[in-house]
């Protein structure tokens, strides 16, 4: 009885209608080359260190979710005001806001989208288009409203706060169910126990190359400079998981080979995008002709075992 109950509970509890058309969005390929394209074009623009402040590099995090909170804030305060009497002047001035403040969400937006791996853009693209939509729909709003249209304004303002709260519940899958701008090297902290761990033989790092290495479950990219001074961080970078051990070595950093993410050796601070976050790095010392490294100081959460 228990076992009939458990397989009937878990066919029951399967993915549900919505969840499942987004899910066939991620793997439909059909957009895929209107993607490659928007993605050139977006990587084209000249936006210079620019580009790094959109991503949300110096907030340590991606600054477009933060950015949205003020057209979609102002155009639920229009909507709350639109439901009751009077306030037409002051839900007018709050859909103009939202316009203002939705170009550079915007513009943050397609600079983190042109980052992501196939899947993750599928649905961004959807994503974008469902808030270009409902752009369309509050200026149309906005400009029935400066006519004197309010009624009109009114019914244009709830099908465009309708489309962006759809499109939001898109952005929510994006981040929290694809992990797209969420940091990829969080869990190297969960896993690297303290104290020192064996990396190798010194004559197994030539110089000037990267080699990749394993600490406990964790892969470490490292790498012998001319100096003699061995530099190792988390291998998977931080921003999409790319092996950082198949980048470019060049001024005592590595270059992502996926996304162009630049990270010091040094200490890991990602001193160029789309990172976000620096990478996990690690102390290193040389004994009895054998390199070890241990976690630097600020990474480690994970006690000692044994």
């Amino acid at each position: 009885m228990d076992s009939d109950r458990m397989h009937h509970a878990a066919v029951a509890s399967g993915p549900g209608p919505l969840l499942s058309a987004v899910e066939r969005l991620e793997r439909a390929p059909y957009a895929d080359p209107v993607i490659r394209q928007l993605r050139r074009a977006v990587r084209a623009v000249p936006l210079g260190p620019v580009r790094d402040v959109l991503h949300g590099r110096p907030l340590g995090h991606p600054a477009h979710p933060l950015m949205v909170q003020i057209p979609i804030g102002t155009w639920l305060s229009a909507a709350l005001l639109d439901l009751g009497p009077g306030r037409c002047r002051a839900a007018h001035v709050l859909i103009g806001a939202g316009l203002a403040a939705a170009a550079p969400a915007a513009v943050a937006g397609w600079v983190d989208w042109a980052e992501l791996p196939p899947e993750q853009a599928r649905t961004g693209l959807v994503h974008a288009l469902g808030n270009t939509t409902a752009v369309v729909l509050y200026a149309s709003s906005f400009a029935a409203r400066t006519q004197g249209r309010v009624l009109r304004g009114k019914a244009l303002g709830m099908a465009g706060l309708a489309v962006v709260s759809a499109a939001g519940a898109l952005g929510g899958h994006l981040a929290y169910r694809q992990a797209a701008g969420a940091n990829h090297a969080e869990q190297v902290t969960h896993l690297v126990r303290d104290g020192w761990h064996h990396l190798g033989a010194v004559a197994a790092f030539p110089v000037g190359r990267a080699v990749r290495a394993r600490v406990d479950d964790v892969d470490v990219l490292v790498v012998r400079e001319s100096g003699g001074a061995v530099r190792a961080l988390a291998d998977r970078c931080a921003h999409m998981a790319g092996p950082l051990a198949e980048g470019e070595i060049a001024d005592g950093c590595v270059r992502c080979p996926w996304h162009g993410s630049v990270f010091r050796l040094a200490d890991g601070w990602n001193v160029r995008g789309p990172a976000t976050a620096p990478q996990p790095a690690f102390d290193t010392r040389i004994v009895d002709g054998h390199v070890e490294a241990r976690l630097q100081h600020g990474h480690h959460r994970r006690p000692p075992t044994g």
